[in-house]
């Protein structure tokens, strides 16, 4: 069976913009029956406007296509709908394709001629690469210009409509760099979010200036930092090629969950922490009902510690990871040990954005009191030192649990302060 795509992947096959957002509106169970996949096909019949569903199919391999409806678009959204649904883990496997799906298949083994060697597959594979690092690396040099253009005519143009970059983020869709087009979508928003918002935009051009000169020079780059690169601008490294890399064996305490339903695919993030090496490690799982029933990475919760083997993606600081061979069920624990307090947490933080300077975010574990002040909500430690609390958790959660003494939290770390995920009520860990 074909390693599971993710939704970055699917969403790069798209022809234009509106294809993807046609097959996200159609990445749901609603439309579909009799969906399944076995081997390299996926395939299901989707309700159209004729009393006959279309019969939808793809073969992973290639990628290939199949559709009775009668878009001229390749792929048609039941394709990308059928797609993303399979990148989410909801189509359900089966023994055997259905009788449509495996007559087509066939069909087209009839009309292909047979591979003479596997090198002929790598010299394709190795073509296949280089014709998609063409596309990104013209895409990347329009995106410089256009970004010269925003700064010449300044920034006042981008004030007033969520829009701005749209048509920027839909080229780099085009020059399949999905990565680069998110974060230019996030930053159409930028304008909107009050005071000293010319800076921060400015700031997110500057790092989309220095990720398209990293990839103009990412084959002579160190791998570790090249495999960053490719990852901040979408290339994507399948499940299946880092479960095969060596394995972290720990025991693995979750110490986060968050659950971020406001992307173009609802996104689950799970934080862990070895017990023993103090690694973190981040567990992403997607959903596009946002529910992500029947991924059991997806099941854990805080305040429990697996035993189990983790295999990190390529790429420094190493922190996305996949689960491999369980040891054992998860199990209660108590709160993590903290280590860092907020001055060494910002020291790390410096230290991991040299590795990375495009990263968002980084896992912490601090203990503190959460303190509300007329600026707003802050943490602080025992030294005094304090760090804001970022919009969007819950201080009174926070607060309720504190009671005003000191508190283990576990949370993301960015540069605009900290954003509590999780407190720990002695050994109870509660969700902020």
């Amino acid at each position: 069976m074909s390693a599971r795509w993710s939704v970055d992947q699917v969403l790069a096959l798209a022809p234009d913009p509106a294809a993807a957002a046609a097959g996200r509106k159609l990445a749901n169970s609603q439309p579909w029956s009799d969906t399944g996949t076995s081997g390299e096909l996926v395939w299901g019949l989707c309700a159209g406007s004729g009393t006959t569903p279309y019969q939808t199919i793809v073969d992973v391999s290639g990628p290939a296509y199949r559709c009775s409806c009668p878009s001229r678009k390749f792929p048609c959204k039941h394709a990308l709908g059928l797609l993303l649904q399979w990148a989410a883990n909801t189509v359900p496997d089966a023994a055997e394709p259905a009788d449509y799906a495996a007559a087509w298949q066939q069909t087209r083994t009839q009309r292909t001629t047979a591979r003479s060697s596997g090198e002929r597959d790598e010299q394709a594979a190795a073509q296949r690469a280089q014709t998609r690092a063409s596309r990104v690396s013209a895409g990347l040099e329009d995106l410089q210009l256009w970004l010269r253009d925003q700064v010449r005519s300044g920034l006042s143009g981008a004030a007033g409509s969520y829009r701005h970059a749209e048509p920027v983020a839909a080229r780099m869709v085009d020059a399949q760099a999905p990565g680069v087009a998110a974060r230019l979508r996030r930053l159409s928003t930028v304008p909107m979010t009050g005071d000293g918002w010319p800076d921060r935009l400015l700031a997110g051009y500057a790092q989309l200036h220095l990720l398209a000169r990293a990839h103009a020079q990412v084959a002579s780059l160190p791998a570790e930092f090249a495999a960053t690169v490719r990852s901040h601008v979408g290339y994507q490294v399948s499940k299946q090629s880092v479960l095969a890399g060596p394995a972290a064996t720990d025991n693995w305490l979750v110490i986060g969950v968050r659950d971020v339903l406001d992307a173009a695919i609802p996104a689950r993030r799970t934080y862990l922490r070895g017990t023993q090496t103090g690694r973190y490690a981040l567990v992403l799982a997607f959903d596009p009902q946002g529910s992500f029933g029947g991924n059991e990475d997806a099941a854990l919760r805080p305040g429990t510690v697996l035993p189990a083997d983790l295999h990190y993606y390529p790429g420094r600081p190493p922190l996305r990871a996949a689960i491999g061979s369980r040891h054992g069920e998860p199990a209660p624990t108590g709160p993590p040990d903290v280590r860092l307090g907020l001055d060494q947490q910002l020291r790390e933080w410096a230290v991991v954005l040299e590795l990375d300077p495009w990263l968002a975010d980084w896992p912490a574990v601090l203990r503190g009191v959460p303190v509300s002040h007329d600026a707003g909500w802050r943490f602080v430690d025992a030294t005094g030192s304090s760090v804001p609390l970022v919009h969007g958790a819950d201080p009174w959660v926070l607060a309720a649990v504190s009671g005003g003494e000191p508190v283990v939290v576990a949370g993301e770390w960015s540069a605009d302060g900290l954003r509590p995920i999780t407190v720990w009520h002695g050994d109870v860990a509660v969700s902020v």
